[in-house]
């Protein structure tokens, strides 16, 4: 029997018969005689395995460095975490084998029992991969024709599991860091305990915080005859919630929410510009693990979007005078709350048309046409109504100010003689069923949460989840939201080094973590931190303070005659950066951080206590503000710049931790969030 014979017996044995099995534990123990392995190796090749071919090497440097690199990460959580780390079972395994190695493991072939193996067998290359009790091995031309024993089920649960479960502080973290406003000691232990779907199970069925409209209240603005004509307390009804409410998962989506749906303060009008927008706040994070097509509607109707976007008081048509219906909204709703400028594929890349350029979604003839629409609502204020509370009413509809004529646009056409409200659900419907709509908002809540450069099929994934959410339910943010953050891209470790994964932590972000992350308190308990848009003295940024509807910069934003540039990368949070922003942003924090402040004042006992030890310190904030991505040569110059320093007395070890923090929250390795 020549050697192509034996390899199609090999490869195709009689029916009712299993693959061929991998050799026995035993044999392995034992050692195979050189005589056989060359046999093997031979045989191999005939089967069009190639003995001369070498593995890919990626394969076994992985391998192996996660075989050491995951025992000692297991070893850590066992003592620390009080508990045994979780590890995949066979299928799991063997299912990520495939998708991870594809040149080796083509196509998913079923399991295989042949005791004590579970494997299976991929006739194109040659290669087998099993398990024997929790052992994994190879065998075929990706192990060069031996049984390789490559780890242990623990040894490769870290890249398993590793968009389920953090194995490490660092991974728990870092996930918080993208998923919260800050990160904790107690929420890292969490995460770690119960893994991130769990985790994420919690925050969904968290209550929600007292609103930025109660606190108004609490604070006694509504009774302020100054109120309705003077931003009173406008900036402190977002600071406290951002800076204090437990629900910080669905605070830092709201945030997230109020950059893509934009309400600004500049374009809000009296009386009660304050519960405007605390009205939309509240409104945002009500809504934030809803309905998208929900949330479309009510920010439609909301007070603060109607005032901003020109719908409260929008009136139909009028041949006497010439007047039109206002167009704004209905520009603003296509272009940047749902459906973007172009044609988008499901992954977000723009489909082409002629001379290969993208397809615009709209025309201005389809403004024109949905503006009829949006006519008719305005705010539900009786005459005398003295009080804020027509602030958070939806606006409510007129039907003699409601344009009666058809409207066509984006495939649908509201008859003429449609009511306003059964125009408006007719409108949202086609918008919210939109197929952009997944891909562009998916892709902006990539890069409000987690990286500004998301793959296409990362974006893909996500806009899959928006389309169906597993139970045929479109829309649906909750789904959205766990794309987003449990996705392999967002949770694999490997792209801690790929220079364009991450993104810049916004300065008013930075803010916020270091008050929560030092559990700051209000002298006057006003939360009075203000308006912080000035970027030479200030943060450059501020909560509800965006310049205009498009945000304070734009999602595709690619900073001109820079490396990110040449490197056709986008880099939205430098649209606000400069010199002068920079300067700003050290010198606001080098005085806050001081505990200069004249409101926010930090706790650092817990800094305190280790302002003797500069490693310990230093290694304490990596892990809080930095989920311990400090590289090593900055942590070094940290440590010693804190040794050379007095620290004997307690202003010496204060003025210790105020330098820790603001070397660490002031170096690149901190400013860029990966």
């Amino acid at each position: 029997m020549d050697a192509q014979t034996v390899c199609q017996a090999v490869a195709a044995p009689p029916p009712g018969s299993p693959p061929a099995p991998l050799p026995t534990a035993e044999r392995v123990a034992g050692g195979w005689p050189a005589t056989l392995v060359g046999s093997a190796a031979l045989l191999l090749a005939a089967c069009g395995g190639g003995a001369g071919e070498a593995p890919p090497e990626a394969f076994f440097a992985t391998a192996t460095a996660r075989t050491d690199r995951s025992i000692l990460q297991v070893s850590a959580a066992a003592d620390s975490g009080g508990s045994s780390p979780p590890v995949p079972t066979v299928t799991e395994l063997l299912d990520w084998a495939e998708a991870q190695y594809p040149d080796l493991f083509p196509g998913h072939q079923g399991d295989t029992t042949l005791p004590p193996y579970v494997y299976r067998y991929y006739p194109s290359t040659g290669n087998y991969v099993g398990v024997a009790g929790s052992d994994v091995y190879l065998l075929g031309p990706a192990s060069g024709g031996v049984l390789l024993r490559v780890g242990s089920l623990a040894d490769f649960a870290p890249l398993v599991l590793a968009t389920r479960y953090a194995f490490s502080d660092a991974q728990a973290a870092r996930f918080l860091l993208q998923a919260t406003l800050a990160a904790s000691d107690a929420e890292i232990a969490n995460v770690r305990a119960i893994g991130y779907s769990a985790w994420l199970d919690q925050q969904f069925a968290k209550p929600l915080s007292a609103g930025n409209w109660d606190w108004l209240v609490a604070m006694g603005v509504d009774k302020n005859p100054d109120a309705d004509n003077a931003a009173i307390g406008v900036d402190s009804q977002v600071w406290q919630r951002l800076l204090t409410a437990p629900d910080s998962f669905r605070q830092r989506v709201t945030l997230a929410l109020s950059e893509i749906f934009v309400v600004g303060f500049d374009g809000i009008n009296n009386p009660y510009k304050q519960f405007k927008l605390a009205g939309y706040w509240d409104l945002l994070a009500a809504n934030a693990f809803g309905s998208y097509r929900s949330l479309l509607e009510k920010i439609t109707l909301n007070p603060a979007m109607g005032n901003y976007l020109n719908t409260a008081g929008n009136q139909k048509e009028d041949a006497s005078t010439g007047r039109q219906p206002d167009e704004n909204y209905a520009r603003e709703v296509m272009q940047l709350f749902s459906i973007g400028l172009y044609v988008l594929n499901p992954d977000g890349t723009p489909k082409l048309g002629a001379g290969g350029q993208p397809i615009e979604t709209y025309t201005q003839d389809t403004v024109t046409q949905l503006a009829h629409v949006f006519t008719g609502w305005n705010y539900d204020r009786p005459p005398g109504d003295k009080t804020p509370e027509y602030a958070r009413r939806p606006l409510t509809l007129t039907a003699s100010k409601h344009s009666m004529l058809a409207a066509s646009f984006l495939g649908t056409t509201v008859p003429a003689n449609t009511d306003g409200s059964t125009a408006l659900k007719i409108a949202l419907d086609t918008l919210a069923a939109h197929p952009n709509v997944g891909p562009f908002i998916g892709r902006q809540l990539i890069q409000r949460l987690v990286t500004s450069n998301p793959s296409a099929a990362y974006v893909g994934r996500v806009s899959a989840a928006f389309n169906d959410n597993g139970q045929g339910v479109r829309g649906d943010l909750k789904a959205v939201l766990r794309a987003v953050l449990l996705d392999e891209e967002a949770r694999s470790d490997a792209n801690l080094a790929a220079p364009g994964f991450g993104k810049l932590r916004e300065p008013m972000l930075r803010f916020v973590q270091w008050a929560r992350v030092f559990n700051a308190t209000s002298v006057t308990a006003q939360w009075n931190v203000g308006n912080t848009s000035d970027p030479a003295t200030r943060l450059g940024q501020s909560p509800q303070r965006s310049p205009s509807v498009f945000n304070y910069f734009r999602p595709g934003y690619v900073p001109p005659n820079s490396a990110i540039g040449n490197a056709a990368l986008e880099a939205p949070e430098f649209q606000i950066t400069n010199e002068s922003s920079v300067a700003g942003y050290l010198n606001y924090m080098q005085t806050a951080i001081g505990n200069g402040h004249a409101d926010i004042k930090p706790n650092y006992s817990a800094e305190l206590a280790l302002a003797g030890n500069p490693t310990a310190l230093v290694d304490r904030l990596n892990r809080l503000l930095c989920a311990y991505q400090l590289g090593e040569a900055t942590r070094s110059l940290i440590v010693g710049t804190l040794s050379g320093m007095a620290g004997n007395t307690d202003s010496d070890k204060a003025n210790r931790v105020y330098a820790a923090v603001m070397l660490v929250m002031s170096c690149p390795d901190y400013l860029v969030q990966r």
